[in-house]
C-alpha cells in the first residue's frame, strides 16, 4: 500500500500560552513544538498497515524550516520518506488554505490511502482532512478507531455520538481521519533515529511562496479567559431559599 500521513507540528500543550503583539495567534519566538497527537495515531495506523500489507509510507507536512523537527520524528518512526511544504505562515493559514497547499504537494503522488489526524491540538478545525478529500477527489470517512484493509476496498469503524459506532465499506484510494486512542504509540528507537537520517524529504514550495495566498478566514482577535468567580449566599428557609435560587438562576445566570 502507498499511504499518506498528513502531519502537523504544534505548540506543546502543557507550555504556557500568551498572544503575541497583535493579538492574532499565540507568541511562537520562545515556544517548544510537538507533533499533533491526532496525527501521531494516524501516523501509527499507517505503519501498522505497512506492516501487515507491505508497501511505503509518506508524511507530508506544511510549514517553515522548524517543521523538520517532526518530519525527522516521523521517519525514525518508520515512516520511509517525506515531503515538506514550505511555508512561513502555518500559524495563520485556515483549513482550506492548509488543505490546498498538502493537495497541491501529494497530486502527483501514487496513493493508496491517505490519512489525516481528526484535528489538530492547537486550531481544532476537524476540517482539513474533508477539505483535501474532497480537493483530491477522494472518498472519505471521519473519527476513524479501526481500519481493515481488503481487496480494492476498506472497511472502517466510525466513532459516533453517545458510545456507538458504526462500519463503513468504502472504495480505495480513500482518505480517513484519524481518532486518537485507536493504537498505541511507538516510540523512535536509536536505529531508527539514524535510519531517518538518510531517509529522503522533498521539499516543494507552497503557491504563491513562502507566504502564499492569503487565508479565507482569520483569527479576529485572541487572548486568555478571564477568570471571574462570584460566590453568593442564599438565606431563609429551605422552601424560599429554593424558590430565590429557581429565580437567580434563571434570571441572572441563565441556566434555567
Amino acid at each position: 500500500m502507498q499511504i499518506i500521513v498528513c502531519i502537523k507540528q504544534v505548540i506543546t500543550r502543557d507550555w504556557p500560552v500568551r498572544a503575541d503583539p497583535d493579538a492574532a495567534w499565540i507568541r511562537e519566538q520562545d515556544a517548544s513544538f510537538e507533533m499533533n497527537e491526532p496525527d501521531a495515531y494516524a501516523l501509527e495506523a499507517a505503519l501498522r498497515l505497512k506492516e501487515q500489507h507491505g508497501g511505503q509510507v509518506t508524511v507530508c507536512s506544511v510549514g517553515p524550516e522548524r517543521v523538520t523537527q517532526v518530519i525527522r520524528e516521523a521517519l525514525a518512526r518508520g515512516a520511509d520518506r517525506a515531503i515538506h511544504v514550505l511555508r512561513d505562515d502555518v500559524s495563520r493559514m485556515d483549513a482550506f488554505t492548509v488543505a490546498t497547499a498538502l493537495a497541491d504537494a501529494a497530486k502527483d503522488e501514487t496513493v493508496d490511502l491517505v490519512l489525516t489526524g481528526l484535528q489538530s491540538d492547537d486550531h481544532g478545525f476537524a476540517q482539513t482532512g474533508v477539505l483535501l478529500a474532497a480537493l483530491l477527489r477522494l472518498p472519505h470517512a471521519t473519527i476513524i478507531m479501526d481500519v481493515e484493509v481488503g481487496e480494492g476496498s476498506l472497511r472502517v469503524k466510525r466513532e459516533l455520538e453517545g458510545g456507538w459506532f458504526q462500519w463503513v465499506t468504502m472504495p480505495t484510494p480513500a482518505l480517513l481521519t484519524i481518532q486518537s486512542g485507536i493504537n498505541q504509540l511507538r516510540y523512535a528507537t536509536l536505529k531508527g533515529i539514524m535510519a531517518a537520517k538518510k531517509k529522503e524529504i522533498r521539499t516543494v514550495a507552497a503557491e504563491g511562496g513562502a507566504d502564499g495566498p492569503a487565508p479565507r478566514q482569520r483569527i479576529a482577535s485572541l487572548y486568555p479567559p478571564e477568570r471571574e468567580k462570584q460566590t453568593r449566599f442564599v438565606d431563609g428557609a429551605p422552601s424560599e431559599a429554593a424558590q430565590t435560587l429557581v429565580k437567580l438562576l434563571r434570571d441572572e445566570a441563565h441556566a434555567l
